[in-house]
């Protein structure tokens, strides 16, 4: 995928979640030899492994996609890329009030470990906790 594409899903998956990112900063993600993305142009995956230790950056599906499996599949490919590089665990940062991201994370066996009160800023202006979850890789889930 280039960065244009990430950024064109990207911005259709998070119109009303925040601000989506741009191609530059999609490009600029991917300058990094730790960085990688998995996926389709309908639904990818951008992560981070390096020292044992993977961090999934953003999970976007176009939401003419929803409900296909194209998010859980994308998941676990950033999962199987992260053991490919290396990690044991992997941990990821999502807004408390992102419910079909949520689930998605605690059906594939993350587990909440931190809260950041009021992180995101929301369009409307209020603010949501962002949740951190965690979960091994080593098991190969």
């Amino acid at each position: 995928m280039t960065p244009e594409q990430m950024a064109a899903v990207h911005t259709r998956a998070f119109k009303e979640q925040g601000r989506p990112w741009s191609a530059q900063e999609f490009a600029s993600l991917l300058d990094s030899p730790y960085v990688f993305c998995v996926g389709d142009t309908f639904a990818f995956a951008l992560g981070r492994a390096i020292a044992g230790e993977a961090e999934l950056l953003t999970l976007a599906t176009d939401p003419l996609q929803l409900r296909q499996g194209l998010g859980r599949k994308a998941l676990q490919l950033f999962e199987a890329e992260a053991r490919l590089r290396g990690a044991e665990s992997c941990f990821l940062e999502v807004a408390a009030d992102n419910f079909a991201a949520l689930a998605l994370y605690y059906s594939g066996g993350f587990q909440e470990i931190a809260r950041r009160n009021a992180y995101y800023e929301k369009p409307s202006g209020n603010r949501v906790d962002a949740l951190i979850l965690q979960k091994p890789l080593d098991s190969g889930k």
